[in-house]
């Protein structure tokens, strides 16, 4: 299982439910990465999206203490029971929003962090990796400049895997 997120400098990923600033190369990798996997996101998550559609082209499970109907995703009540759903998918991405990626970035063995060189004010935050002693840095993946906003794409990985 993977996570895949894009933080800002101080590792926040969002402000009252939204991502304050987004960087369409950031978005196209997301799509290229999760497509045809399968995604676990958060409720709050899912209503941000367009629409509160879950993603096409991806297996969606929606991690939620609450019972409620989707159309077009699965539920999943705690962790252990999207771990249990997804136990025989060839590729699992954790999306969000905070409190999933609390709940699952230990269940996981690699990260695609984009880091975003701004910092807009955020009230949802992104463990630090590069501060983790479970993790490191294994690759630059692509690096950029949108709008005069500098990026960086990356892949960690969880040490103890290595």
């Amino acid at each position: 299982m993977d996570a895949i997120v894009a933080v800002y400098d101080d590792w926040g990923i969002g402000f009252e439910g939204d991502q304050p600033i987004a960087i369409s190369a950031d978005r196209k990798f997301f799509r290229s990465t999760t497509k045809g996997a399968t995604v676990i996101v958060g409720r709050k998550t899912l209503a941000a999206f367009p629409g509160g559609q879950p993603l096409p082209n991806r297996r969606n499970i929606v991690l939620t203490r609450q019972n409620m109907q989707v159309d077009g995703a699965e539920l999943a009540h705690c962790p252990e029971d999207a771990m249990q759903m997804t136990a025989d998918d060839e590729q699992v991405f954790v999306i969000g929003g905070g409190l999933v990626y609390r709940q699952m970035l230990p269940l996981c063995s690699r990260a695609y962090v984009t880091k975003v060189h701004a910092a807009p004010k955020s009230d949802t935050w992104f463990e630090n990796l590069d501060a983790s002693d479970e993790w490191m840095l294994q690759e630059v993946l692509q690096s950029g400049e949108e709008d005069g906003i500098h990026y960086e794409m990356y892949l960690y990985v969880r040490k103890k895997e290595q």
